[in-house]
């Protein structure tokens, strides 16, 4: 018979040992896995596994009820050649351009005053924030009370004014610039506070030398907060456009109140968005299989206005 050799003999009790610590050192963190376990859980029922689906369902052709049936990519082809979702696109665009470009330069601008404030930041970073956390629903029946073409307070104020009213809710860049106002009010406040974060981590030595060399406000803001702060602008640029592109709430209460234009965008589409029309389709409609199809024909649109920020936030010094 053959012998084993003491070298193999220590290599197979050197392969055990090493087996055995790894056993132990997965039961030594079976704990630790059992208490993160129901956060994936959670997440592969409510997040993966709809989106998963998602894609999935924007090949069949399906009403909530009856069978499903295998369209492949027409629903894609319906939904790229649809003269409406090229208008929301447009709308939503422009509504986006026009909201989250004053907002995000006047969020920053509030961050900069209130952080060169010695006292009451607090209260000033209250009352900007107040509007965030206050209800969508509310904030848009009380702009469409204000934006009122015939007892809205803001055309009572410009006639009192002597200058003419506006068609807020009936004229077409009327109905843009309502929303638009509505989201500068939700979230100028929210993005101020998260530039406040970033201008706290400043070394105020910059600014010190900055002052001590006979620079103004102005020249600190140009020359020291905005080059500083481009990490945190990329990030409110990336989510405010997310969050731009994905306008639904405003939209859609502020029309719904009249019934012929329930699930519309107001007067010639105006106010029609994105997702406004994943919504009309997909609920109002029932075409589920062409709701899904528009809802990633939206995220690969927000994936290429994202990857477009990222490059011009991120270009040069």
């Amino acid at each position: 018979m053959g012998s084993i050799s003491p070298v193999t003999a220590v290599s197979d009790s050197k392969t055990q040992s090493q087996t055995t610590a790894s056993k132990s050192q997965v039961r030594k963190y079976i704990p630790l896995y059992l208490s993160i376990a129901p956060y994936y859980i959670v997440f592969l029922v409510f997040g993966l596994f709809p989106v998963l689906y998602s894609l999935y369902l924007a090949f069949q052709k399906w009403d909530g009820i009856g069978t499903m049936t295998f369209v492949g990519g027409s629903n894609f082809y319906l939904v790229l050649t649809d003269p409406l979702f090229g208008k929301a696109v447009l709308n939503t665009f422009e509504i986006w351009i026009m909201s989250t470009v004053p907002m995000l330069f006047l969020a920053l601008v509030i961050a900069f005053l209130i952080n060169q404030r010695s006292r009451s930041k607090f209260a000033y970073q209250l009352c900007f924030y107040l509007p965030n956390i206050t209800s969508v629903v509310a904030v848009t029946l009380i702009f469409q009370a204000l934006f009122g073409v015939q007892y809205g307070l803001v055309n009572q104020l410009l006639a009192a004014l002597h200058l003419p009213t506006v068609a807020w809710l009936t004229d077409p860049w009327g109905i843009k610039w309502t929303i638009s106002f509505m989201s500068i009010w939700l979230w100028t406040g929210y993005n101020a506070l998260i530039y406040m974060a970033g201008l706290q981590s400043i070394p105020s030595e910059y600014y010190e030398a900055a002052r001590t060399d006979g620079a103004n406000i102005w020249h600190i803001f140009f020359h020291i907060t905005l080059p500083m702060l481009r990490p945190i602008i990329l990030f409110t640029v990336i989510s405010s456009t997310i969050g731009g592109l994905s306008l639904f709430t405003e939209p859609q209460v502020l029309f719904s109140q009249v019934s012929n234009m329930l699930n519309t965008g107001g007067p010639g589409n105006a106010g029609l968005t994105m997702v406004l029309y994943q919504y009309w389709q997909g609920f109002a409609n029932f075409h589920y299989g062409y709701g899904a199809a528009v809802g990633w024909i939206i995220f690969f649109i927000l994936l290429i206005c994202t990857a477009i920020n990222w490059k011009l936030v991120q270009r040069g010094e």
